[in-house]
């Protein structure tokens, strides 16, 4: 196959934006607890999180993929097969994810998928600190430690069980907010960030 020439329109602001707006979603209900968790919610933010983190994440990861591989147009930047890697496994994970929240399923098997996950946020954070790309680096530190609070959060560790009608105390899940808010934030600066650079010629770190 005739290689094509190397392109500079990685479509990574698609993924950064897509699970911007899934942390966005769940971060504050899990923080605030508003709107109140029942079935019609669950509905809802299922259908968010296949569509938005689920999807765009993994449309972007099988971008980076076929064009790392089968048109070799993204081979100058060796960081981004770990781009595609997690792009593909966030957004099939996320998939998993909304449809648990989507059908009403028990989400305490979430704990034991953040594990490997954890370890995922910190080969990216291995790869791109040692590339000296500090934004991405923060980005996957932030992400780790999103996975470290899942698997208290679905296992209520330090918390408290429902009783006289009211829902459980779980200190894990308004961390998991609080971090889901904090690295959706940088998620939307890096989307600003990597549009900017591509179409305006912007120099934002990204």
């Amino acid at each position: 196959m005739e290689i094509l020439p190397a392109s500079m329109f990685v479509p990574v602001a698609l993924g950064f934006f897509g699970l911007a707006t899934g942390y966005l979603i769940y971060g504050p209900q899990e923080l605030f607890g508003y709107p109140p968790r029942d079935r019609q919610v669950d509905r809802s933010n299922g259908v968010w999180g296949i569509l938005m983190p689920g999807f765009c994440q993994f449309l972007v990861g099988l971008y980076l993929f076929v064009g790392l591989t089968w048109f070799e147009v993204f081979t100058t930047n060796k960081t981004l097969y770990m781009a595609a890697l997690a792009f593909s496994a966030y957004g099939i994970h996320w998939f998993a994810l909304g449809w648990i929240r989507l059908q009403g399923s028990d989400a305490r098997p979430n704990g034991y998928m953040s594990i490997p996950f954890v370890l995922l946020g910190i080969l990216g954070m291995i790869v791109f600190f040692k590339a000296g790309d500090w934004p991405l680096g923060l980005l996957f530190t932030g992400l780790t430690l999103v996975y470290v609070a899942e698997f208290f959060a679905s296992f209520n560790i330090g918390g408290k069980p429902a009783h006289d009608g009211r829902p459980a105390s779980n200190p894990g899940q308004k961390v998991l907010g609080l971090l889901h808010i904090l690295v959706g934030l940088w998620l939307v600066y890096l989307t600003f960030a990597a549009t900017l650079n591509l179409s305006s010629g912007s120099h934002l770190p990204a």
